[in-house]
Protein backbone atom coordinates (compact mmCIF):
# COMPACT_ATOMS: atom_id res chain seq x y z
CA UNK A 1 0.00 0.00 0.00
CA UNK A 2 3.01 2.79 1.02
CA UNK A 3 4.71 2.29 -2.55
CA UNK A 4 1.24 2.11 -4.46
CA UNK A 5 0.68 5.39 -2.61
CA UNK A 6 3.83 7.08 -3.32
CA UNK A 7 3.68 5.70 -6.99
CA UNK A 8 0.70 7.43 -7.86
CA UNK A 9 1.00 10.32 -5.38
CA UNK A 10 4.58 11.00 -7.52
CA UNK A 11 3.19 10.59 -10.71
CA UNK A 12 -0.29 12.63 -10.14
CA UNK A 13 2.16 15.56 -8.80
CA UNK A 14 4.61 15.73 -11.33
CA UNK A 15 1.90 15.77 -14.44
CA UNK A 16 -0.42 18.02 -12.36
CA UNK A 17 -2.52 18.38 -14.46
CA UNK A 18 -4.69 20.68 -12.65
CA UNK A 19 -2.15 23.25 -13.58
CA UNK A 20 -2.26 22.71 -16.97
CA UNK A 21 -5.42 24.21 -17.67
CA UNK A 22 -4.83 27.61 -18.43
CA UNK A 23 -2.04 26.76 -20.89
CA UNK A 24 -4.68 23.81 -22.54
CA UNK A 25 -7.17 26.55 -22.91
CA UNK A 26 -5.15 29.03 -24.16
CA UNK A 27 -4.06 26.25 -27.11
CA UNK A 28 -7.16 25.20 -27.79
CA UNK A 29 -9.15 29.06 -27.85
CA UNK A 30 -10.01 28.34 -31.61
CA UNK A 31 -11.66 25.05 -31.30
CA UNK A 32 -15.01 24.47 -30.70
CA UNK A 33 -15.73 22.65 -27.54
CA UNK A 34 -16.35 19.05 -29.07
CA UNK A 35 -12.96 19.53 -30.42
CA UNK A 36 -11.60 20.15 -27.02
CA UNK A 37 -12.36 17.35 -25.63
CA UNK A 38 -11.08 14.79 -28.72
CA UNK A 39 -7.60 16.96 -28.20
CA UNK A 40 -7.85 16.41 -24.14
CA UNK A 41 -8.47 12.80 -25.05
CA UNK A 42 -5.83 11.81 -27.50
CA UNK A 43 -3.09 14.13 -25.39
CA UNK A 44 -3.81 11.98 -22.55
CA UNK A 45 -3.93 8.69 -24.36
CA UNK A 46 -0.17 10.01 -25.84
CA UNK A 47 0.80 10.53 -22.97
CA UNK A 48 -0.27 7.33 -20.92
CA UNK A 49 1.32 5.77 -24.24
CA UNK A 50 4.64 7.39 -23.89
CA UNK A 51 5.03 7.21 -20.33
CA UNK A 52 4.31 3.31 -20.01
CA UNK A 53 6.82 2.99 -23.20
CA UNK A 54 9.13 4.34 -21.36
CA UNK A 55 8.53 2.66 -18.31
CA UNK A 56 9.22 -0.56 -19.55
CA UNK A 57 12.03 -0.04 -22.16
CA UNK A 58 13.88 1.82 -18.36
CA UNK A 59 15.83 -1.45 -18.24
CA UNK A 60 17.05 -2.05 -20.68
CA UNK A 61 18.02 2.16 -21.68
CA UNK A 62 19.87 1.76 -17.87
CA UNK A 63 21.91 -1.54 -19.69
CA UNK A 64 22.09 0.04 -22.86
CA UNK A 65 23.72 3.18 -21.58
CA UNK A 66 25.79 1.40 -18.54
CA UNK A 67 23.19 3.54 -15.99
CA UNK A 68 23.26 2.06 -12.70
CA UNK A 69 19.49 2.27 -10.90
CA UNK A 70 20.61 4.30 -7.94
CA UNK A 71 22.75 6.78 -9.94
CA UNK A 72 19.35 7.35 -12.06
CA UNK A 73 17.62 7.19 -8.97
CA UNK A 74 19.65 10.31 -7.60
CA UNK A 75 19.11 11.74 -11.17
CA UNK A 76 15.20 11.65 -11.23
CA UNK A 77 15.15 13.08 -7.63
CA UNK A 78 17.13 16.31 -8.86
CA UNK A 79 14.81 16.91 -11.73
CA UNK A 80 12.50 16.45 -9.49
CA UNK A 81 13.72 19.08 -6.90
CA UNK A 82 13.77 21.63 -9.88
CA UNK A 83 10.20 20.84 -11.15
CA UNK A 84 8.87 20.66 -7.62
CA UNK A 85 10.91 24.35 -6.51
CA UNK A 86 9.15 25.70 -10.24
CA UNK A 87 5.93 24.53 -8.87
CA UNK A 88 6.12 25.91 -5.21
CA UNK A 89 6.38 29.51 -7.12
CA UNK A 90 3.20 28.55 -8.50
CA UNK A 91 5.11 28.22 -12.22
CA UNK A 92 5.26 25.22 -15.04
CA UNK A 93 8.45 26.75 -16.37
CA UNK A 94 10.38 23.43 -17.01
CA UNK A 95 7.67 21.52 -18.15
CA UNK A 96 6.82 24.10 -20.72
CA UNK A 97 8.00 26.98 -21.94
CA UNK A 98 6.55 30.52 -23.71
CA UNK A 99 7.86 29.35 -26.55
CA UNK A 100 6.16 26.24 -27.07
CA UNK A 101 2.66 28.04 -25.43
CA UNK A 102 3.46 30.07 -28.36
CA UNK A 103 3.80 27.47 -30.80
CA UNK A 104 1.19 25.52 -29.48
CA UNK A 105 -1.68 28.20 -29.81
CA UNK A 106 -0.06 28.13 -34.06
CA UNK A 107 -0.50 24.61 -34.71
CA UNK A 108 -3.90 23.22 -35.87
CA UNK A 109 -3.45 19.86 -33.87
CA UNK A 110 -1.76 20.56 -30.25
CA UNK A 111 -2.40 16.69 -28.88
CA UNK A 112 0.54 15.44 -29.91
CA UNK A 113 2.94 17.84 -29.38
CA UNK A 114 3.71 20.44 -26.68
CA UNK A 115 0.00 19.11 -25.70
CA UNK A 116 1.19 15.70 -24.41
CA UNK A 117 4.83 15.67 -24.86
CA UNK A 118 6.26 17.79 -22.92
CA UNK A 119 3.45 19.27 -21.08
CA UNK A 120 1.63 16.17 -19.45
CA UNK A 121 4.61 13.72 -20.50
CA UNK A 122 7.64 15.85 -19.77
CA UNK A 123 11.06 14.73 -18.56
CA UNK A 124 10.38 14.70 -14.97
CA UNK A 125 7.25 12.44 -15.85
CA UNK A 126 9.58 10.07 -17.77
CA UNK A 127 12.25 9.85 -15.03
CA UNK A 128 9.80 9.28 -12.49
CA UNK A 129 8.05 6.84 -14.27
CA UNK A 130 11.07 4.93 -15.15
CA UNK A 131 12.69 5.12 -11.92
CA UNK A 132 9.06 3.62 -9.90
CA UNK A 133 9.03 0.74 -12.63
CA UNK A 134 13.05 0.22 -12.05
CA UNK A 135 12.81 -0.17 -8.27
CA UNK A 136 9.33 -2.51 -8.34
CA UNK A 137 10.39 -6.06 -7.48
CA UNK A 138 6.92 -7.80 -7.85
CA UNK A 139 4.46 -8.21 -10.65
CA UNK A 140 2.15 -6.51 -8.62
CA UNK A 141 4.64 -3.62 -7.79
CA UNK A 142 4.74 -3.36 -11.72
CA UNK A 143 1.10 -3.36 -12.24
CA UNK A 144 0.98 -1.00 -9.27
CA UNK A 145 2.85 1.83 -11.67
CA UNK A 146 1.03 1.32 -14.84
CA UNK A 147 -1.94 1.49 -13.16
CA UNK A 148 -0.85 4.50 -11.40
CA UNK A 149 0.26 5.59 -15.03
CA UNK A 150 -3.34 4.92 -16.41
CA UNK A 151 -5.36 6.68 -13.66
CA UNK A 152 -3.21 9.57 -14.01
CA UNK A 153 -4.22 9.56 -17.56
CA UNK A 154 -7.52 9.44 -16.90
CA UNK A 155 -7.90 12.09 -13.94
CA UNK A 156 -5.85 14.93 -16.35
CA UNK A 157 -8.57 13.82 -19.06
CA UNK A 158 -11.54 14.25 -16.35
CA UNK A 159 -9.49 17.91 -15.74
CA UNK A 160 -8.49 19.24 -19.21
CA UNK A 161 -12.65 18.50 -19.84
CA UNK A 162 -13.66 20.38 -16.84
CA UNK A 163 -11.21 22.78 -17.49
CA UNK A 164 -13.36 26.31 -18.06
CA UNK A 165 -15.69 25.34 -14.91
CA UNK A 166 -12.57 24.52 -12.85
CA UNK A 167 -10.94 28.07 -13.44
CA UNK A 168 -14.18 29.77 -12.92
CA UNK A 169 -14.67 27.67 -9.29
CA UNK A 170 -10.87 28.00 -8.50
CA UNK A 171 -9.58 31.31 -10.54
CA UNK A 172 -5.77 31.40 -11.14
CA UNK A 173 -5.22 32.23 -7.33
CA UNK A 174 -6.85 28.44 -6.51
CA UNK A 175 -4.85 26.64 -9.21
CA UNK A 176 -1.61 28.49 -7.79
CA UNK A 177 -2.50 27.10 -4.41
CA UNK A 178 -2.91 23.66 -5.60
CA UNK A 179 0.48 23.51 -7.40
CA UNK A 180 2.42 24.81 -4.50
CA UNK A 181 1.10 22.23 -2.60
CA UNK A 182 2.09 19.63 -5.18
CA UNK A 183 5.34 21.16 -4.89
CA UNK A 184 5.65 20.65 -1.28
CA UNK A 185 4.58 17.09 -1.82
CA UNK A 186 6.98 16.49 -4.89
CA UNK A 187 9.94 18.12 -3.17
CA UNK A 188 9.41 15.77 -0.32
CA UNK A 189 9.51 12.90 -2.91
CA UNK A 190 12.18 13.91 -5.02
CA UNK A 191 14.56 14.30 -1.29
CA UNK A 192 13.64 10.55 -0.64
CA UNK A 193 14.54 9.19 -4.51
CA UNK A 194 17.99 10.98 -3.93
CA UNK A 195 18.46 9.57 -0.49
CA UNK A 196 17.62 5.77 -1.52
CA UNK A 197 19.94 6.24 -4.54
CA UNK A 198 22.80 7.95 -2.25
CA UNK A 199 22.10 4.79 -0.06
CA UNK A 200 21.89 2.20 -2.74
CA UNK A 201 24.99 3.49 -4.36
CA UNK A 202 26.97 3.15 -1.38
CA UNK A 203 25.59 -0.38 -0.46
CA UNK A 204 26.56 -1.49 -4.27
Amino acid sequence: MQFALITFTSILFIVDPVALIPTYLAITQDETPEQRRRTAMRACIAAMILLVVFGIAGRLIFRVFGITLPAFRIAGGLILWFVALDMLRGNRTTQESSEEIAEGQEKDDVAITPLAMPMLAGPGAISTVMVLAGQARTVGQHIVVYLSVVLTAFLSWLSLRAGERLVVVLGQTGIRVMTRIMGLLLAAVATQFIITGVRDAIHM
